[in-house]
């Protein structure tokens, strides 16, 4: 059942993610449901069957980084904590093929390859894990807020 971006947006774009890369590893599992046939026909249409993310998930993450852009502007407490983050997500940026990601898709990335790497039962390091727990809260908080800015639209 695809998860409502009203719900939660940031578990929206990770649970796309999860999918795209599900339908990569199991092509023939895609008519299982409607969800599946769905996702994997957009996913052809959009000619990522192979890498990159569907445009649902593009938008929702552009949606992520507009709200994260206001609150940086307006919220100082938030903007306090994307400056500690900041070293985490430097260091993540780095060691990936696309340095100069949004500071809100690094959050996602960071988030969606512990995940991975939790379920290859790898370690991860107290380094890590403290910048992961950092990427969570602002997570949670954009997405708090995104779903109050949507209820009172």
């Amino acid at each position: 059942m695809l998860k409502s971006k009203k719900d939660n947006i940031a578990e929206y774009i990770l649970y796309l993610w999860q999918i795209e890369d599900y339908l990569r590893a199991f092509p023939q599992q895609a008519d299982t449901t409607a969800e599946l046939h769905e996702l994997n026909e957009m996913m052809h249409r959009e000619g990522i069957t192979e890498k990159g993310h569907l445009q649902l998930a593009q938008n929702a993450l552009t949606e992520m980084e507009e709200l994260h852009a206001q609150l940086l502007d307006e919220d100082a407490m938030y903007r306090a904590a994307v400056i500690r983050l900041q070293p985490g997500l430097n260091l993540l940026k780095a060691k990936t093929d696309r340095p100069t990601m949004s500071d809100i898709e690094a959050c996602l990335t960071l988030l969606y390859q512990i995940m991975l790497l939790r379920l290859q039962k790898k370690e991860i390091s107290p380094q890590t894990s403290q910048t992961q727990t950092q990427a969570t809260n602002l997570l949670r908080f954009l997405s708090q807020n995104y779903r109050h800015d949507d209820m009172t639209t």
